[in-house]
């Protein structure tokens, strides 16, 4: 704990009515997080950014590529995933390297994931969003982000400068999206049947 705060202003350096936060998106993958959570911070305000799970699975793929970790073609990476994990999931060896840099479609499997937060906290606690629609308005995203927070819904946005850092250079064939929509399809219906909102993912 002593650590965690090491990272966050000091009470002191923060102006009044101000709240500080952080990113991290490993809390929405790994399963013992959600209660770590809840133990340390049990009233917490916490923001969903969802990606197109498709879309998501190439990026990290390519992600471990530049970064040397990942040496098969991507399809045998994708087919060989289950295969890969079997015995880490088995032992609930969750912070193997394996379950952190090979879990290309077991992380867009979002309902799972959003689940356990949802044991943890109420619904006023989790804001779920489109990654898709805030690249296409962050200025609507962000306003729903403020109302979330309970910060002033006025205050000027200027400048917003987006960028995909985790965006390919390299062209993925058309049997890599047919193979990864059709895995998640089901998958994503399940998602929108949770939360109420069908984000069209093929």
């Amino acid at each position: 704990m002593n650590w965690y705060r090491a990272h966050f202003p000091l009470a002191r350096e923060v102006s009044a009515g101000s709240i500080t936060g952080e990113a991290t998106p490993e809390y929405l993958f790994l399963p013992f997080v959600p209660e770590q959570i809840y133990q340390l911070i049990p009233g917490v305000k916490l923001i969903v950014l969802l990606k197109n799970p498709t879309e998501r699975a190439i990026s990290n793929y390519f992600m471990e590529v530049r970064a040397g970790r990942e040496h098969l073609p991507i399809m045998q990476a994708l087919r060989e995933e289950e295969t890969r994990l079997e015995k880490v999931l088995r032992r609930k060896d969750f912070t193997n390297p394996a379950f952190i840099y090979f879990s290309y479609k077991k992380r867009g499997i979002y309902k799972e994931q959003l689940e356990r937060f949802m044991r943890f906290f109420s619904e006023d606690q989790l804001l779920i969003l489109n990654s898709e629609f805030f690249l296409d308005d962050p200025r609507k995203i962000l306003r729903k982000v403020f109302h979330f927070l309970k910060v002033d819904e006025n205050f000027e946005i200027r400048d917003i400068k987006l960028q995909n850092v985790g965006a390919s250079k390299k062209e993925v064939g058309p049997e890599v999206y047919d193979y990864l929509n059709e895995y998640f399809s089901p998958h994503n219906r399940a998602l929108y049947k949770l939360i109420g909102t069908d984000y069209n993912w093929s």
